[in-house]
């Protein structure tokens, strides 16, 4: 019987990260910011602990992306292909931003374990992750949905993205980021 349970059990968690990892949640009902409005500004949390405000990285390209949990095999997968490209991100003027619901310890944890280098921040409140429509939920989990935002140097959003695929989104950023710049 308590093999049974355990199965059980790792079948169940074996189904919660495939689903995380197509980004496959039931959406919120949120509204996304669009292409041309300015960014809703926020300071939040990294995995440092320092505090990182939109604003700061004005005359810069951001890529602001949400993604549901650290530590999952798909928002794996995103974060090291936006780190294996993050050479080519800089060299266009892009930073790169990920948020999740996830505590500053939790990212740091998952920074140390992925050997990422970009910033993560943590918006337990869900303050950010609302303003940009991207809240979601899974089950009983309250989580960000795979949702990228581009925002130009001046604070605006150029470009939206929804329910990403993880792997081969950060070549789509890369491939928008060029055609935006010409």
């Amino acid at each position: 019987m308590k093999k049974l349970m355990l199965s059980l059990a790792a079948a169940a968690l074996a189904a919660v990260v495939a689903v995380l990892a197509v980004g496959a949640v039931r959406a919120a009902d949120e509204t996304l910011p669009s292409v041309g409005q300015s960014a809703p500004t926020f300071t939040l949390p990294s995995q440092d602990g320092s505090q990182i405000a939109l604003q700061s990285f004005r005359g810069k390209w951001v890529v602001l992306y949400f993604y549901p949990k650290d530590m999952t095999s798909g928002c794996t997968i995103e974060a090291h292909n936006f780190q294996r490209d993050l050479a080519k991100f800089e060299a266009a003027g892009a930073v790169i931003l990920g948020v999740s619901v996830d505590t500053p310890d939790s990212h740091k944890k998952f920074c140390t374990k992925e050997g990422l280098t970009f910033r993560l921040l943590a918006d337990p409140e869900h303050k950010v992750v609302d303003a940009y429509g991207s809240l979601g939920h899974f089950g009983p989990m309250t989580i960000a949905n795979r949702n990228t935002f581009l925002i130009d140097p001046q604070g605006r959003i150029v470009k939206v993205w929804t329910k990403v695929n993880p792997s081969h989104h950060s070549e789509e950023v890369l491939a928008a980021l060029a055609e935006l710049k010409k």
